[in-house]
């Protein structure tokens, strides 16, 4: 839902989806092994075809920052307008990611406000970042809640794409 509302609003061309290997502001979660991580997300978007599963971060092993791959990018589309979804919550910690002046500079911010946030209610940017609110409907379940769905043996069906839920049916140790 999210990428979708992002394509659209944003006029993007297409849109790289990047699994992290691991993330360095959860460094105690494991995550899920990244081919199961990669099965559903080529299941999640295999209809879409402005959506690219880019594998750069679990290849690279270790933690995954940011900077590593905005450099990437912008090595391989210098002539492109980079934009970078996150969460809204992820806003006010811009300034405590790795090399972040940096990413001021190069990639333009597209905020996933979570129920019930306005965008007058999302965190403004930092000082020399720059970004805008995706107006489309907020996500109205985290990666957390659906976990502990899973968990709790209840269904998934309304938050992914059919295909993902029927695979995590089977697999919903994650």
């Amino acid at each position: 839902m999210v990428v979708r509302t992002a394509l659209a609003e944003m006029a993007l061309d297409r849109i790289f989806i990047i699994p992290a290997a691991q993330s360095p502001f959860k460094p105690e979660q494991v995550p899920a092994p990244a081919t199961d991580r990669l099965a559903w997300l080529r299941l999640a978007f295999e209809d879409e075809p402005r959506c690219e599963i880019d594998t750069q971060e679990i290849e690279r092993v270790g933690i995954s920052y940011t900077i590593d791959t905005v450099r990437d990018y912008a090595a391989r589309f210098a002539e492109a307008e980079l934009f970078y979804l996150i969460g809204a919550d992820h806003v006010p910690t811009l300034p405590e990611w790795r090399e972040a002046a940096v990413l001021a500079d190069v990639v333009t911010f597209v905020v996933v406000p979570r129920l019930g946030e306005l965008e007058t209610e999302v965190a403004e940017f930092p000082p020399s970042f720059r970004g805008t609110v995706l107006r489309g409907k907020p996500v109205a379940i985290s990666a957390s809640d659906l976990r502990e769905r899973l968990r709790a043996g209840e269904s998934i069906e309304n938050f992914v794409p059919p295909a993902v839920a029927a695979a995590l049916k089977v697999e919903h140790s994650y």
